[in-house]
């Protein structure tokens, strides 16, 4: 393809109207008016995707996943559609076209899916013929040629994965925010945007709570180095959030950010025999459903038995609690419970890894703020702890404020050398 290529993406509240798909319709076209080659992919108008599953689940506790699939698909392809015809009133060539339409082949896991290959092909010939493709994002096909969709936020993935299938030179993920934050300004006020993140610390971000980007896009984007940039909808004039593969800050700010997620649950199993195996046999049953887990802790042993507790997202918690509640009785365990009101508060930094003291500087501050940790999970550049849902607002504010994140970092400079990386 052509490196004057660009993929745009565009979240569900950018098309959450005729009059919205307008504006976004008009951006595309000053693109290609530009010169570009312009690549677009849409998530389903704001609010589309829980119509749907809300009224499947009136019908049935537990929908089968196929059919869920083929249902939250038909969302992307109205977006996609209304799009196209937007364009082409514009005087703008536009083509809609499905996942499947797409190429994009995924693997069989239903809900959840992940892909394996593109066959771009048809997407190449249209936009060698100086029209655009607009790409309902989100879905794709197994082998089998049904329908499958890629998670919550797939259509990130989806608009990478067509960016590095097709060599674009860049992918833009355009959403109702400016860029990445230090936390979620809704909820901290004076959180500042940040200019620039690196992949690693999104990938934590993205992992934690921060919903600007999915987890996968941002994996994707790192594998195969393809440069990213979040931007507001609706202000032309920001430039917003770039992440790259490294912070080319010579001296990076400790902590970057604080990232919340409420849409955790914690699974408890009491009384297992602590014997080799138990555990296996206990998240071998959550792997074998595609059910990820995050933190996990096992308590000392008394007795003979112990504890193990772990969390997951609330999606996932009423599959696990069936297949939990079986496996305890297999495993001779006292009780299965859950607890949905939790959340998962979170600092990220690259600085971290060279500083020390951020973890007590979280649990005292905490601490002041009389909020009980649960579970604690560390990595070299995050600190992560599960609270009760009622202190999540105070908690962030308070790190927030801990680690002056509303502060601009302090740069500091290096003459460049013949050694040095230049920008």
């Amino acid at each position: 393809m052509s490196s004057n290529l660009i993929v745009q993406k565009y979240g569900g509240t950018s098309v959450g109207s005729v009059e919205k798909i307008r504006g976004v319709a008009k951006r595309i076209k000053k693109s290609r008016d530009a010169g570009k080659d312009v690549l677009v992919v849409v998530s389903a108008m704001a609010g589309e995707t829980d119509k749907l599953l809300n009224m499947a689940h009136e019908l049935s506790d537990l929908p089968e996943r196929r059919e869920i699939d083929l249902l939250l698909s038909s969302g992307e392809r109205i977006s996609s559609a209304l799009l196209s015809i937007a364009l082409h009133d514009m005087g703008c060539p536009a083509v809609a076209l499905t996942g499947r339409q797409m190429g994009l082949v995924t693997d069989n896991t239903h809900t959840r899916a992940r892909i394996k290959e593109i066959n771009a092909g048809r997407a190449s010939d249209i936009l060698k013929k100086n029209h655009v493709v607009v790409c309902a994002g989100f879905q794709g096909v197994n082998d089998m040629g049904d329908v499958t969709t890629l998670g919550r936020g797939g259509s990130d993935t989806s608009a990478v994965a067509l960016a590095v299938a097709l060599k674009a030179d860049l992918c833009e993920i355009y959403t109702d925010v400016k860029g990445v934050y230090t936390a979620d300004p809704r909820m901290v006020p004076n959180a500042r945007k940040l200019n620039m993140v690196s992949f690693e610390e999104m990938l934590e971000m993205a992992s934690l709570g921060a919903k600007v980007l999915q987890i996968r896009c941002v994996e994707f984007a790192n594998n195969f180095n393809m440069p990213l940039v979040v931007r507001s909808t609706f202000d032309e004039g920001d430039e917003g959030t770039r992440i790259c593969q490294e912070n080319p800050d010579m001296e990076q700010p400790v902590v970057s950010g604080v990232m919340y997620d409420k849409n955790q649950s914690k699974i408890t199993i009491k009384g297992v025999p602590d014997q080799p195996g138990i555990a296996a046999k206990i998240f071998n049953a959550l792997a074998e459903a595609s059910i990820s887990v995050d933190m996990i802790i096992q308590n000392v042993s008394a007795e003979g038995h112990t504890d193990i507790s772990f969390t997951l997202p609330n999606t996932n918690l009423q599959e696990a609690m069936s297949i939990m509640e079986k496996k305890g009785k297999e495993v001779q365990a006292e009780s299965v419970s859950s607890d949905s009101n939790i959340s998962k508060i979170s600092v990220v930094g690259a600085g971290m890894r060279s500083h020390s003291g951020v973890a007590a500087r979280i649990f005292s501050t905490l601490s002041n703020n009389k909020i009980n940790i649960m579970m604690i999970s560390t990595s070299e550049i995050r600190v992560s702890c599960v609270i009760d849902s009622k202190g999540t607002e105070q908690a962030v504010r308070a790190l927030h404020d801990e680690f002056k994140l509303e502060e601009e970092p302090v740069q500091v400079s290096q003459p460049a050398t013949d050694a040095s990386p230049t920008a």
